[in-house]
């Protein structure tokens, strides 16, 4: 275990203190796979309730003050009604997100499809999702795009990307001028043969023929076996166009499993990129959320978890003795380099970290704290005979 100085305490404190993770309105409805969906006593009604919910996260870990919006899965009314709500309880609208992926109409596919009807209602939705924006005070559109083919010779993969700059460049040109657009990527699923969007340099061609103001957004399960994706957010933050940062974990395909869970030093490698670029601090243009679905675990806890996961890798990113790590790079200690990173990995911070909450008048362990606060048993109670919200609805 590695010790470390006062002066290292601080600015590893102040950097932790200023830490935020967006949380996903959808991680509070039910989710399941293709054999079952399983429901929970308590599960949010609308989308009033979800950020209810997600606003218990921010209470007991301090970190989670956005709550990031599914269109038509969130549609209300009156958004800004929902904005006010959400202050109310101490969070705030973040990412809106762009829904292409459950309409008859995008069964071949929607930004990319050949029928100019089918892009042109594409466009539409997203000009919607600006409107929404604009209602909540949002200033952020995430766009993930589900199209692709099954089958060679199905359409035409240059016709494709062609549609596809059109139509994103047709959504652009709407965004106000503190708005931002993140494009995200995926490597397979739903599409099998091609996707259109498969990888981190796609997404970034269309981004820099778009502007400054579109990014590129990394999530942790998008990726083919092995991929190194600390290598993929070194090279995305090196050119200044890393918009946003998807937490989950996999083991598999895309999991959508709390982040940590699966390979919790592969979430350390990944924080200490980042941490290397100064990108951790609010001003630094990159959002961190959370996009998870919790399937047999409770949801509140499930994300509750899941913030601390990625606060401890980020506070052990934060303990890198980097004076130390370059003076064994620079003198190719190929070994002791590796050995500067495992000391920060191995050091346990939870101590840490429960003082800095206490320190924030905060409950040094947030999930003892909110089993005991008895949220869980009273939505169950309130909630009980309303219709559920689900992964879609």
């Amino acid at each position: 275990m590695t010790a470390t100085t006062p002066a290292l305490d601080a600015r590893l404190r102040k950097a932790l203190s200023e830490q935020t993770i967006e949380l996903p309105s959808w991680a509070f409805g039910n989710s399941g796979t293709r054999f079952k969906v399983f429901g929970t006593p308590g599960t949010p009604r609308d989308p009033y309730e979800k950020i209810a919910d997600a606003a218990q996260v921010h209470r007991w870990t301090g970190i989670a003050p956005r709550v990031s919006l599914h269109i038509p899965w969130d549609l209300v009314d009156d958004f800004a009604d929902l904005a006010r709500h959400a202050k109310e309880h101490g969070v705030t609208i973040g990412m809106i997100n762009s829904n292409l992926f459950q309409d008859d109409d995008y069964k071949l596919g929607s930004l990319t499809h050949a029928d100019p009807a089918v892009r042109r209602k594409a466009v539409a939705h997203h000009l919607q999702c600006i409107d929404v924006m604009r209602a909540t005070g949002s200033t952020e559109l995430k766009v993930w795009l589900p199209d692709g083919t099954n089958y060679p010779g199905q359409d035409s993969i240059r016709a494709r990307q062609d549609r596809l700059a059109e139509s994103l460049a047709e959504i652009y040109a709407a965004l106000d001028d503190d708005h931002r657009m993140v494009l995200e990527y995926k490597f397979f699923e739903p599409a099998f043969y091609h996707t259109d969007v498969p990888d981190w340099g796609t997404s970034l061609l269309h981004c820099l023929a778009l502007g400054e103001k579109a990014n590129v957004v990394l999530d942790t399960g998008h990726h083919a076996p092995g991929t190194n994706i600390e290598f993929i957010v070194a090279q995305l933050l090196r050119q200044g166009r890393l918009g946003a940062f998807d937490f989950n974990s996999r083991f598999y395909a895309d999991d959508d499993l709390m982040a940590g869970a699966a390979d919790p030093f592969q979430l350390f490698r990944i924080m200490h990129e980042i941490v290397q670029a100064d990108a951790l601090r609010p001003t630094s243009g990159v959002n961190f959320m959370l996009d998870q679905c919790h399937n047999v675990e409770e949801k509140i806890p499930g994300q509750i978890r899941s913030v601390m996961n990625v606060q401890e890798a980020t506070a052990k990113a934060l303990l890198v003795d980097t004076e130390a790590l370059d003076a064994a790079q620079r003198s190719g200690d190929v070994l002791g380099a590796h050995g500067v990173l495992m000391d920060a990995y191995n050091t346990d911070v939870r101590g840490l970290l429960a003082d800095l909450r206490t320190e924030q008048g905060l409950d040094g362990d947030p999930m003892r704290a909110f089993a005991a606060s008895g949220y869980l048993e009273k939505i169950a109670a309130d909630r009980v005979g309303g219709q559920q919200a689900g992964w879609g609805a």
